[in-house]
């Protein structure tokens, strides 16, 4: 029996975009869930996960017990990083 290359490859795309979308929401969940915002918030604000890898990096920076000069040495040094992220925030602040 011949393959039918067109209709594997419509498969493994609807695969890669279900895993796709329930790992951005496990991702959602788990920000949501040590902030004020909701999991939809989290999917509308960052629907890249990477972008949610971002903010989680930032979050980890300011939650932590290192002094004020420290994070913001750190902020400062992956600004290039966080950009988006920061201006994403405030827009939903503002």
């Amino acid at each position: 029996m011949p393959i039918d290359w067109n209709e594997l490859e419509k498969n493994i795309d609807k695969a890669a975009d279900s895993a796709a979308k329930k790992t951005d929401e496990k991702l959602a969940s788990k920000i949501s869930s040590i902030t004020r915002l909701t999991d939809d918030e989290i999917l509308e604000l960052f629907p890249e996960p990477s972008d949610v890898k971002k903010l989680f990096e930032l979050m980890k920076i300011v939650k932590s017990g290192e002094n004020k000069n420290d994070k913001i040495n750190k902020i400062a040094a992956n600004s290039e990083k966080f950009a988006g992220i920061v201006v994403t925030l405030l827009g939903k602040l503002t």
